[in-house]
Order: C-alpha cells, then structure tokens, then sequence
C-alpha cells in the first residue's frame, strides 16, 4: 500500500487563544503506525512534565524539543498536584496544564496525554492524592468499587476539560492519543483475578469517555483489544503488541535514570540511547518517546520516595536548568534527521525484509514499492557484536560498522548516520561530554541573616493526646514531612542504680521505621536513624525521675511504585518500646502520646514574603551551627538570563524558600567512594549503574531557582535546617554553558542537515561536494569570545585537555577564529583545503577545538 506523508496546515495562535491549532483531523492506527489524518507517520516525542518546570520555562523547553526533532511532547496528568484536597481542583501556576497544552498545538507538535491518573514518575505517592486512602473499604489500583469511582471521576474530569478546551485532534488541538494506567502489568499478578477484571474496567471507562483518539496501556501485555498496550525500557526493539492489529509503541525510552540522596549519578551513553533508538524504528517500531526529553525539577515536597532527590535531570536532552546537555541533544537531533529521511520508505511498508550479513550483522530494509527503484527504499545496518567492528557487503557495496551500532541509509546506498559516530568521543568507546558547564560563583547571600529556633515537641493548641502509637500518615495527612511523638518516661533511682551496675544503657528499638526518626530526651537531640522500614535500636540517656521522650518522624518522600500502595503508609510499624529497665521493659505503644503535625514555622508560614509572628533575630557566627532553627535573608539576583541555583553545599539538611515559593528538601548527603567509572564504554546492554558519577561528593549541592521566581533585588531566602549547617557560604550561582568542544574527523558523515537538502526531484541523493563539517555554538544569548585550542591533524586528549598531536596544520587557530569569533554558531569543513593542505598524507585528520562563549551585548533575547 503506497501511502504519501501528510502535510498538516498550522496555524499558529496565541496559547491564550481559543481558535484551533490544526485543521480538524483523526488519528487512528494500523498494524505499522499511528495513522494522522489518513497517513501513516514515524513519530519521534520528548517527555515533559509541566509541574516539574515553570510555566515561563515552557514556551523555551518546547521550542528545544522541537528543535531537537520532536513530533510530539509527552506528559503525565499529576492527580494529587491538581486535586490535594479532594473536591477542589487547581489549574493555575505550574499546574495549568490547559495552558501547557496549547503551548504544545502553537508550537506546530502533538501531545500524548498520559491521565493514568496513576503515574510512578518518582513522583510523591505515585500521583495518587493522599486523601484517597482515607476512603471506607478503599484499594488502590483493581477491581474496588471505592477506587474506581474516584479514579473515573479524575480521569473524566480531565477528558471533559480537554474537550471544552478544544483539544482533541478532532477538534483542532494538539492531543493525538491518551493512556490510561502506568506499568499496571508489573502489579496485575498480585491482585489476582481482580487485577484482571480492573484493567477491563480501565479500558472500557477510558473509551466510555468519547475523547475520540486512541488510548494506550503501557506494560500491559494483557491490554483489551481497542487499546494499544505499550513497551517502557531501556531498548524496545523486540517488543511486539499483542495484537498483529496494533502498532509497536515505545513510551518510555529511559535516557537516563533518577538519583537517590547519597546516590551516584547515573548516565546513559548517547551512543546507546541512539543505537536503542535506530533498533526500534528498524525492526518495526513507530513511536519512541524519551523518558526524560527534559527532566525538571521536583520542587517542593513532589519527590517520590523513598529518598529520591529534588533535581529530577535524569541526563536528559535538556538538563534541569533547560540548557542543552551535549552531546546528546545533538546527536539525537541529527538521528531524528537521519529517520525522517527514511519515513516515505517506513511509512509505506508493511514490514521490513530482513538480510543477515553476518553473525551478529543484520539489515532491515523498507521499500515503498516492492519493485521500484532504491530511490524508494530505505534501509537500517546494524552490528550487534558488543566488541568488534564489522565489515559487510549489502546491495553490492562494502560498509564498516562500529560496534553496537546502527547506520542508516535513507537510499538503500549512502549512509547519513551511524549512532556510534559523532563529534565526540575521542575513541569509540568512550562517551565524553561535549561541554564544560561553568558552574561559577557569581555572588554570596547577603552577610546579614536572622534565625529563629524551631520549637522542639508542642508548639500549638492544636495537639492531641491518646494511647498508642498512631501511623504517620493517618495524622500528618502529608501537609508535612514531620510528625512529634511526645510523652514522658518515668525513671527511679532504682533504674540508674541497676543501668551503672550492669552498664547497659537503654534503648529505644522499633520493628521497623521509614524514613527518618529523631530521638529527644528533655529537648535534646540523642540519636538519628535514616531508612526505609528499617529497624530501630537507638540507645538513650535518661536522668532520675520524669524525663521527656520525643521522636520526631519524617519523611523524604512517599512510596510512588509498588503494590497496596494503600497500606504502604509512614512512621512506625510493629513493636516499640523501651529496653533495658530493671523491671522489664516499656510497651511504648500502650501509654498516652501527645501528637503535633508539622513545624511551628511551616504553620506560620514564616518563609512567606507576608508579615508574620515568628520573631527573627540576628544571627551571628558563633550561633552556627544549630540543630532545628530557621534562617533568612535577603539578596539580589544575578543579571542576564542564565538559570540560576543556590549551593547550598554548606548545609546539613532541610528546606528551602526563595520569595514564598518552595525549592524543595535539600540534603548534603555523600555517595560512596566507589563505583563510579573514569571511562564509559557504551557498548553493550544498559543498566542504572553501568556509568555513573560523582562519588565520594554529596549528591545534590545545587537547588534550581526559576528566574521567573526572581526580582532584581530584596528575593527573600528562608532556610529550615535540621542538622546544623553554616548559612554565611551559601552562595548564588549560575549555570550556562561558558566552553563548548567538538572534534570531527575526515573519517565521518556530512551533516545530516545536508542529506535533507540533497534529494532530487526523483528522490536520489546527490553526495556531490560533500564533506564532514564541525558545527559549533553556544547557547542563547552567547557568542563564541575566542578559540582557547584548534588543531586539524592528529590531537590528543578530551574536551578542556586538548592538545597537539604529530601532525598539525599551523592555520588550524587562525582558520577556525576567522570563521566563528564573535558568532553565535559557526561551520568549518574538515578537507585539507580548508586549512591550507595536507598536514600529513595517508592519515584521517580530525579538526579538535574548544571555544570560551560569553554573554553578547548585541544579541536580543527575553528572559527566561
């Protein structure tokens, strides 16, 4: 079947605007594709979660992504960000997803709206509201009357507002298909027979609902028939549907993976997220979407748990902060180039006919006519061989393929791309970046802070009193990460005499505590124990009669991901008392506790920019540090548009408030000494702890300020710290991207951008005078200021440790300044012409180069 890709005619409004994005059209699906206004397509989407940036942060991150190649964004609908208390719903800042979506439709992209309303996402109890477990007879996630009710009515309420916004493809929007549930396939065997009959029940709500697109189930083998069931993973390529009717979707393609405190950073190879990528769309795949195209940030109490951190960059295309993070955007984007080249042969066929070329060598070729010329065909070489290079014969002519890689070829005969070859590594087999970010001090925080001490125990009328221990979450409803735990001990001359005699000590222990607990005597702080339902044996000191005990329960973020996330709850589990007495020991849940929800401060909300009661004093430096005490100050913000962060490295543990709007916990918490990698070899399967970074630092010293949360002067800084830190280093910082590297050789493609503009009125491409180029530029608002290093030969060494090798063409900086100094972006050609002659006959020359960016006065651009 010949089927000709469609043309779609924009029209690009305002987002506030109620007109349509789109002439009106369908979308359907076949066996092969999504199927858009009657035409097949290959569609390439970036993951974006609203919430997890700001609303003035959108219009940028989605230009990028389109930019990047991007057909479509990608979203979760988050249930407890819109509906935290129950009945009332709030569309407005960071979680006006109307206004994200239109975003979307006047950018020119679609959306998938993934509604769940279940989402994991490392997201603060999986999406869920916490209300939703104080429902009568209430279980998450099958087939109960209770859950199904609220969840229908969430999902509903989401449909319908996208329906009366006009939305829907169909009527214009930008929303081309829809999921209901999340990875429920992983859970569906806990639940037995009423797992089953609950994803029944999921699907037929979900069509119910009239959206009038497609819905998907990802992870969902079992998924009914009129649903497309989905591959999540870090390689998809032989995921297959279960139904030949069905297209093969790949809605999370993990490019990176999240960090927990205390954690190393992982990172994904962009050679093996590009090889994940080409495997896909070669063996039959359709639509990929990157899980993270931008990851954000989890600000405030949003992040999952337990202990996942407040940046969620996931070493996505685009970094927390919306920089570029090279080489991987870039690569991506010329990948994506390289597969739109190959849509009109994809699209048209049905299948691919597979050629084996060699043991672990195989290609996949797609012909638009079975028995036309190659100018309709399209064709995928890959090597799988994790080790070696490979040279194959196909349709007559010789190609070598690195390890682990795919080369495409739009015309069945010129390669355009391979996913192991790209400006950089230095070697094929290892992954370097691209980019050096300048992470510069640009200012401390004002010298003059005020504190105020955080109340240990009761610090309101509205405590309560009863017997026993109650669970974390029943109390604290989750408006807070701390619940007190208040009562006293009673201790006899009798028990100090036998404790000194026997020299014990004792101890307060507990089956099993998440995440963190504090223990008290008479106000001060005995012990601390950190993990997720771990058991608790903390010794204490008591003097002679009553004394008071405290424990103080915290938690670092709720369960996103499991089964009977209903009963996962918080606090304490099992028995707990006090050891070690000379009469027995103390059953600590059969006496009477006095419960408070919460801090004092957070009640009075004293990191607001409103007047309060809370009474601030100075602060001097021999008041540090201090244990459970607020601090504030005031300070200006940095000039120009680069994003801006707070280090806040100095610091123990706590949170953190700019201008009322909550930057999320921070935690100064080290990774291990070990485990981490000089060099990554992207060869071969990935996993989460395969490349990884950082250890022997503290997880997460920088925290993501919005400049949109910022004025020029007087932003109010309020920290709760809960372990003592020293608030005079905290500093303000700016993230950019101050030098940029590339190292091309004679040895790779033209650029991909060239392939595009080479094809012919019958479809040939023309390879006439084409030669490999280094593109360089700097990001938005810079200009390349000077070439630090340039050598076209034979250099050695990474990115900011270049040197000559050799061979060395001596017009090598003056070639490469004339070209790019005091420019935004500029291209060299890597011939020999270029640069005067042939430095060194019979050898692949490779151009290096490092160049320092810095901001141009002459360029416009608006604040982020």
């Amino acid at each position: 079947m010949m089927m000709m890709m469609m043309m779609i005619h924009l029209s690009c409004v305002s987002s506030s605007s109620a007109s349509t994005f789109f002439k009106p059209f369908n979308v359907s699906y076949d066996h092969r594709a999504i199927i858009i206004d009657g035409n097949r397509r290959m569609l390439i989407s970036a993951g974006i979660h609203y919430p997890r940036a700001t609303p003035e942060m959108w219009p940028d991150l989605i230009a990028k992504s389109k930019e990047g190649g991007a057909d479509v964004i990608e979203t979760y609908v988050f249930w407890n960000a819109h509906e935290s208390i129950r009945g009332q719903y709030n569309f407005k800042g960071k979680n006006d997803i109307v206004k994200f979506v239109k975003l979307v439709g006047s950018s020119g992209l679609y959306l998938h709206l993934r509604i769940g309303p279940y989402v994991c996402a490392e997201w603060n109890f999986g999406g869920f509201p916490v209300w939703l477990r104080d429902i009568p007879g209430i279980e998450f996630r099958t087939n109960n009357a209770p859950f199904k009710e609220e969840m229908q009515r969430f999902v509903k309420k989401i449909v319908d507002l996208m329906r009366e916004e006009m939305l829907f493809s169909w009527q214009g929007g930008p929303i081309i298909m829809l999921q209901i549930e999340n990875e429920y396939g992983n859970m569906e065997s806990s639940y037995g027979q009423q797992g089953k009959d609950y994803v029944k029940w999921a699907a037929s709500m979900a069509l119910g609902l009239g959206a009038g697109v497609p819905w998907v189930m990802c992870k969902q083998t079992d998924a009914p028939e009129n649903i497309i069931d989905a591959c999540n993973g870090y390689y998809c390529d032989g995921y297959k549907p279960n139904s030949y009717n069905k297209p093969t979707l790949w809605t999370e393609n993990w490019d990176g993976w999240y960090t927990t405190w205390g954690g190393r950073l992982p990172h994904r190879p962009v050679e093996d997220l590009a090889f994940a990528v080409a495997r896909f769309f070669q063996r039959g795949g359709s639509f990929m979407n990157y899980y993270m195209y931008f990851g954000g940030t989890n600000f405030g109490r949003t992040s999952g748990g337990p202990f996942y951190i407040t940046s969620y960059d996931y070493d996505a295309p685009i970094d927390e902060y919306g920089l570029l993070s090279e080489p991987k955007w870039g690569h991506l984007k010329d990948l994506h180039a390289a597969i739109k080249l190959c849509e009109p042969a994809l699209v048209a066929a049905d299948s691919a006919q597979y050629i084996k070329l060699g043991q672990n060598q195989e290609a996949h070729v797609y012909r638009a006519n079975r028995y036309g010329s190659q100018s309709n065909c399209s064709a995928f070489l890959a090597n799988i061989d994790e080790h070696t290079a490979a040279s194959v014969t196909f349709l007559g002519q010789s190609y070598t393929l690195p390890p682990w890689s795919v080369s495409i070829l739009p015309d069945c005969r010129n390669t355009v791309f391979n996913t192991a070859k790209f400006s950089l590594p230095l070697s094929p087999n290892i992954s370097v970046p691209q980019q050096s970010m300048i992470e510069s001090k640009l200012s401390s925080t004002s010298k003059s802070w005020m504190t105020v001490k955080e109340p240990i125990g009761v610090w309101s009328e509205n405590n309560f009193t009863v017997q026993g221990i109650l669970e974390h979450l029943n109390v604290t409803k989750d408006y807070s990460d701390y619940l007190w735990h208040i009562t006293q001990i009673y201790v006899s001359d009798d028990d100090i005499s036998f404790w000194k005699t026997n020299e014990v000590r004792p101890t307060v222990t507990i089956d099993s505590m998440r995440d963190v607990l504090r223990v008290f005597i008479n106000g001060q702080l005995t012990g601390s124990v950190i993990g997720h339902w771990v058991k608790v044996v903390q010794p204490v000191q008591f003097q002679s009669g009553y004394n008071d005990l405290i424990l103080l329960s915290q938690t670092v973020g709720l369960q996103n991901y499991g089964t009977f996330l209903e009963k996962d709850g918080a606090g304490f589990r099992g028995q707990v008392k006090l050891t070690g007495f000379k009469n027995g020991d103390i059953d600590l849940s059969k006496i009477l506790w006095t419960y408070q929800v919460g801090l004092k401060g957070e009640f009075q909300q004293i990191y607001s920019i409103e007047e309060n009661e809370a009474e601030w004093t100075d602060l001097t430096r021999d008041g540090i540090p201090s244990t459970f005490t607020w601090y504030k100050t005031y300070f200006d913000a940095p000039d120009g548009i680069d994003p801006v962060a707070l280090d806040l490295g100095s610091m123990g543990k706590g949170q953190a408030w700019v201008n009322g709007h909550h930057i999320g916990r921070y935690w100064t918490v080290v990774a291990p000494k070990g485990g981490c990698q000089d060099t990554c070899d992207y060869r071969g399967a990935y996993n989460s702890d395969k490349c990884t970074t950082n250890c022997g630092n503290p997880t997460q010293t920088w925290y993501h300020v919005p400049r949109s949360w910022l004025q020029a002067s007087n932003n109010l800084l309020v920290i709760f710290e809960e372990t003592g830190g020293n608030p005079f280093e905290i500093s303000v910082k700016l993230r950019s991207t101050r030098i940029v590297c590339e190292q091309v050789s004679e040895s790779h493609y033209p650029p991909v951008r060239k392939w595009s503009n080479s094809y012919s009125v019958d479809g040939k491409l023309s390879i006439n005078k084409m030669a490999p180029e280094m593109h360089l530029h700097c990001q938005d608002g810079y200009i390349i200021s000077s070439i630090e290093f340039a050598s076209y030969g034979t250099p050695q060494g990474r990115c900011q440790k270049f040197s000559r090798g050799n061979c060395h063409a001596p017009m090598s900086l003056s070639v490469v300044s004339e070209a790019c100094q005091g420019k935004s972006s500029c291209s060299i050609g890597i011939t020999n012409a270029v640069f005067g002659g042939d430095p060194c006959r019979g050898i692949v020359k490779t151009l290096a180069v490092e160049a320092r960016c810095i901001p141009s006065s002459n360029t416009g651009f608006s604040q982020i």
